[in-house]
């Protein structure tokens, strides 16, 4: 079955999850932990959205994501590409470090904004690391305190709903995450019931999904795009972003660079940034593959019919 397109509403809030590959972890020490913050940090000034909350687990991330113009999957696709290069690089290894296409709801924010950022901060406590939140260093806890100053963090949007006073709100945002430490596990932050896409009442589903049905994209990221590429050639990822210079491998890369730009997904520069290629020699490649489907009927099927996989994918 195809999977839904992402929702993109502009000033939309989502609850994102972001997994290690496997369950495995993602975060080794606590330079990695420092260096996904400057990751979120860059992406707020370059994309103009806001993060009202976050909680760093082991294996997994936790967001709540208020986007601007720009849709959510670039902005996850800037973090998770230049994230896995920089554990890969540290590690020295090659391959995913995410488990496919992370996870996102779209969140009616009047309604479900506070009782999402206490579900995020409370993760620590649900796994049993910590028995006070206090003790547990890696989410926006503390700023919503007023313990510690994290730039990049929006905390007002969330504190203006319970005081006007900044003391008094974050008292009473202090007492509101203490009344839900014995909640457990809360399905409706993975997934509405109308909707798994959409969190929010029947209104807000509705005007949603009406929103989506006049504007649909396509919301591959760039590593969702490659993995479905081999998947339907039948070759290694590692192939395609090895150096080998085989024909029919170059070939192949030249159709996966073709098929970036075409969806508008990756520019050249991205695409050389991943394959570790220089993005005049890409645009070429690029070049090569537009005249050959120009060209060659058979060719402009097959790779018409590539398209549509990937997308329906």
């Amino acid at each position: 079955m195809a999977r839904k397109p992402r929702l993109h509403i502009p000033g939309g809030l989502y609850h994102v999850m972001l997994r290690g590959n496997g369950g495995d972890d993602i975060f080794f020490d606590n330079e990695d932990r420092f260096h996904f913050y400057l990751l979120l940090q860059e992406g707020v000034m370059r994309f103009g959205h806001r993060i009202h909350g976050f909680c760093l687990m082991s294996n997994h991330v936790h967001l709540a994501i208020q986007v601007g113009d720009e849709p959510l999957s670039k902005i996850m696709q800037n973090i998770s590409f230049r994230y896995t290069r920089w554990i890969n690089k540290k590690q020295n290894r090659v391959g995913h470090l995410f488990q496919g296409r992370y996870k996102a709801i779209l969140v009616e924010s009047d309604s479900y904004l506070l009782e999402l950022v206490r579900y995020i901060h409370l993760n620590p406590i649900r796994a049993k690391l910590v028995k006070k939140l206090t003790r547990y260093p890696w989410s926006s806890h503390h700023a919503y305190l007023g313990t510690e100053t994290v730039p990049w963090l929006t905390t007002d949007w969330l504190l203006s709903q319970l005081a006007k006073r900044d003391a008094t709100a974050r008292k009473r945002y202090l007492q509101f995450v203490e009344d839900g430490m014995g909640q457990g596990h809360r399905e409706e932050f993975y997934g509405g019931s109308v909707d798994n896409r959409v969190l929010g009442d029947d209104s807000f589903i509705e005007q949603v999904i009406d929103k989506q049905n006049k504007s649909p994209q396509i919301q591959l990221t760039l590593p969702e795009l490659l993995e479905q590429f081999c998947i339907n050639m039948k070759i290694d990822e590692e192939e395609i972003l090895g150096s080998s210079r085989q024909r029919q491998i170059s070939a192949l890369r030249s159709q996966f660079c073709w098929l970036a730009t075409n969806l508008e997904i990756a520019t050249l520069e991205q695409l050389g940034a991943l394959l570790n290629r220089d993005s005049t020699t890409l645009s070429r490649a690029v070049s090569r593959v537009k005249e050959l489907r120009r060209e060659d009927r058979k060719a402009e099927i097959a790779l018409d019919k590539l398209k549509n996989a990937v997308i329906q994918a």
